[in-house]
């Protein structure tokens, strides 16, 4: 018989005190409305392009549509935990109208590479998230042979790039995406194709059917650069910073999801900013978890942490880019840990 250690029977008894408190029911009555908002507004966005025509003045549409953008990514993010529907099914459609029709993002790719992050956060080697695009947070390029010279100077002047390279994560997100449905097809990646496809023409279309062609180059050069700066500081302060684990590391699940998160402080402005990014620890803990049961949810959470000596960190925003700023100017070492702590 394995006997289970404090820290497991601890986090056994949380889960069953947030099922207890309804916080992982789902929660159709606020998913509905901002699902349909959100789909409202950013149709609006296109709308009002229309409207203004070849003018200049549509630069603040592409404004307005790459952050509206980032928020339908975020309810494809939920969508992609199951956070929103009780059919498997249901998440995956709204996922594959969100991310390949609407925002140009390959759903199928994502969810399997989120789900490996989600697994070992922060761990090098499992981790898909650690070294992304050219910013290699573990400092790996710094200290191995083979790599390319432009791949060592980037990793040594990491710290300085930080924000210019999130003007390019949508770009590395597009490419992975169709690399990843260029693969030999199943009929799921077929249907994945023709959407993302599809959502491309018509968005092409749209943009060079308003705008002469230099106007239609910088709408979208602007449209990208903000989504992806809004998309890459959403996910920026989760982990960024944090604790490393070596890829060898043994530990409990919710020690290794609490030492490598990061919880960001602020009310309802910043979860809706962060599209309840900002509950990072209660998110890892509980993936499934409706985004707006997270709040619910962190008194509980907070107490298991202290209680577990596992640590619960809370920054404000800023502070939280400081600190993955200063941490990608060092090459810091992994987190070792013993088997069930």
């Amino acid at each position: 018989m394995t006997l289970q250690s404090p820290a497991a029977t601890d986090f056994r008894a949380l889960s069953l005190q947030v099922r207890e408190a309804g916080h992982l029911d789902r929660r159709l009555f606020y998913y509905w409305p901002k699902i349909l908002l959100t789909l409202a507004v950013f149709a609006a966005g296109w709308v009002a392009l229309f409207v203004l025509g070849s003018t200049w003045a549509t630069i603040g549409i592409a404004i307005f549509l790459g952050i509206m953008s980032t928020q339908l990514g975020f309810l494809g993010h939920d969508a992609g935990h199951g956070q929103i529907f009780a059919s498997r099914r249901a998440n995956r459609l709204l996922g594959l109208v969100i991310g390949n029709g609407l925002i140009g993002l390959s759903f199928g790719w994502w969810v399997p590479k989120h789900s490996a992050h989600h697994a070992h956060p922060n761990q090098s080697g499992l981790d898909p998230d650690i070294g992304v695009g050219l910013v290699d947070v573990s400092g790996v390029r710094e200290n191995s042979d083979g790599h390319s010279r432009l791949a060592v100077f980037m990793s040594r002047r990491q710290a300085a790039l930080f924000l210019p390279l999130m003007l390019l994560r949508s770009t590395g997100l597009y490419v992975a995406g169709v690399q990843d449905l260029l693969r030999p097809n199943d009929r799921a990646r077929i249907g994945e194709s023709l959407l993302l496809l599809f959502r491309t023409a018509v968005y092409l279309f749209a943009v060079l059917w308003v705008l002469p062609l230099p106007q239609a180059a910088l709408f979208i050069v602007v449209q990208e650069a903000v989504f992806s700066l809004y998309l890459g500081l959403s996910f920026a302060p989760n982990h960024k910073g944090m604790p490393l684990i070596a890829e060898e590391a043994q530990m409990s699940f919710a020690r290794r999801q609490v030492i490598t998160a990061r919880n960001l402080t602020g009310g309802r402005w910043t979860t809706l900013i962060f599209g309840g990014l900002n509950y990072q620890i209660e998110h890892h803990l509980f993936p499934t978890m409706p985004r707006p049961s997270l709040r619910r949810a962190q008194q509980l959470v907070r107490a298991f942490c202290v209680e577990n000596h596992y640590g619960y960190r809370e920054e404000s925003a800023v502070r939280s880019y400081l600190e993955a700023i200063e941490a990608l100017r060092v090459v810091r070492p992994f987190v070792p840990a013993p088997v069930g702590v």
